[in-house]
């Protein structure tokens, strides 16, 4: 049976008269972390969450590319995180979710991830993600996100099931992330996305260790089969690994270090004939209570070798289911990046993010701001201003002059 039809009108009303509530925040707060069944002296624990978002955006004029300039995305998310101490070896972990999305036009810029896609997640055996019921102008689904058991050994830490899992040392870019990564300016980004694995993190000294991974899709070129060594001296860390992603073997490394109060961490990867590389580094500034800065350059292959080329790419199916699964985070080759914060008080965190092209001489500037009154809810605000050559007729004259301007609002609730 299909998916049953329904009308959006008292979703539209719900969405957006909590969002009329806010009066500020920002687009990276973090939800404190959940309790894990141990810390607990029940052997159950639930953890809820209720985001509610806006996003008012603004298109270049070129009615070729986008017939609807302007456009508003009511963005809807509740979410049920069970957990479970089965033994003192053994725990248990769910992520139960709905989402609903309501929106004015289907039209998109390019380079402007600020909601998640909705796309199927990769390597799941079963998507567990389904359409509850649609319209013309709204989607409202239901997903199995997490269902992972977790057991420790002596000397290894297992996990079974649908889990998150994220490698790499990048911040907003990841050469090595062979998981479902972020996109750089995706505002709604504090729950990566699971895939059904195995996972085994085997101590074999006491500064290594070895850390294997299966996860599977539909078949053997939709799954990955991978390892990493990892190795720590004094400020210094080193991971290697390699295996096969979908049908690309691979291999890569990392590293971190701390030199005074600077940390320089780097990554590189080869995908069959393509390279990905990341290097970066954070530095607190004393300023006040100290301004944390991240600093990071993406080279990514897989990208686009022209602005002029990105259209013809995208429409590339190879690319395209590339893109979604994120072997990519860019269109183009290069990228740069930084990302700030500074604690004004306990209650008020003031951010920024500057995304470049430095080929093309685009980008995309993120101020926010988060308010927090409590430890159940907060609020943020974040502003998206590109900048860049705008399109000519059905040419790209630059990646982010091809960008929305935009305005995200969020009002979140959690226990």
């Amino acid at each position: 049976m299909g998916p049953r039809r329904w009308r959006p009108a008292s979703a539209i009303a719900a969405v957006i008269a909590t969002v009329a509530t806010a009066s500020g925040g920002r687009a990276f707060a973090q939800t404190p972390p959940a309790p894990t069944p141990a810390d607990d002296a029940s052997t159950f624990a639930l953890r809820s969450s209720l985001k509610n978002s806006l996003l008012l955006s603004q298109l270049p004029d070129d009615p070729l590319l986008f017939p609807d300039q302007g456009s508003a995305t009511g963005f809807w998310r509740f979410r049920l995180e069970p957990s479970a101490r089965v033994s003192d070896r053994v725990t248990a972990e769910g992520a139960f979710e709905q989402r609903l999305r309501v929106y004015s036009s289907g039209s998109t810029g390019f380079g402007a991830g600020v909601l998640p896609m909705e796309a199927p997640a990769p390597y799941r055996l079963w998507q567990l993600d389904w359409s509850v019921a649609s319209s013309t102008n709204a989607e409202w689904r239901a997903e199995i996100d997490r269902a992972a058991v977790h057991v420790q050994l002596p000397r290894a830490n297992v996990t079974i099931g649908r889990q998150a899992i994220g490698w790499g040392r990048g911040v907003l870019f990841g050469a090595v992330d062979l998981f479902s990564p972020f996109t750089p300016l995706e505002a709604d980004r504090e729950w990566r996305r699971g895939v059904d694995a195995v996972r085994a993190d085997v101590k074999l000294a006491d500064r290594v260790s070895l850390d294997a991974v299966g996860a599977f899709g539909e078949s053997l070129d939709q799954s990955v089969a991978a390892a990493r060594l990892r190795g720590y001296a004094g400020t210094a860390d080193v991971e290697v690994m390699a295996g096969k992603r979908a049908s690309d073997p691979f291999a890569g490394a990392t590293s971190s270090i701390a030199i005074g109060d600077v940390e320089v961490h780097g990554e590189v990867a080869r995908f069959s004939d393509v390279m990905k590389a990341v290097a970066g580094g954070s530095y607190r500034f004393p300023l006040g209570h100290g301004l944390l800065t991240y600093v990071e350059y993406h080279y990514s292959g897989y990208g686009a070798p022209t602005t002029a080329a990105m259209l013809a790419l995208l429409q590339d199916p190879a690319f395209q289911e590339r893109y979604l699964r994120g072997d990519t985070q860019i269109l183009g080759r290069h990228a740069v990046a930084a990302l700030t914060s500074y604690e004004w008080s306990p209650e008020i965190t003031l951010a920024g993010q500057w995304l470049h092209n430095p080929a093309d001489g685009s980008g995309v500037i993120a101020p926010s701001l988060t308010i927090t009154p409590g430890d159940r809810w907060s609020v943020l605000v974040s502003g998206y201003a590109p900048y860049g050559r705008a399109p000519v007729g059905t040419q790209l004259v630059s990646e982010y002059g091809a960008a929305p301007r935009a305005l995200f609002v969020q009002v979140k609730t959690y226990r």
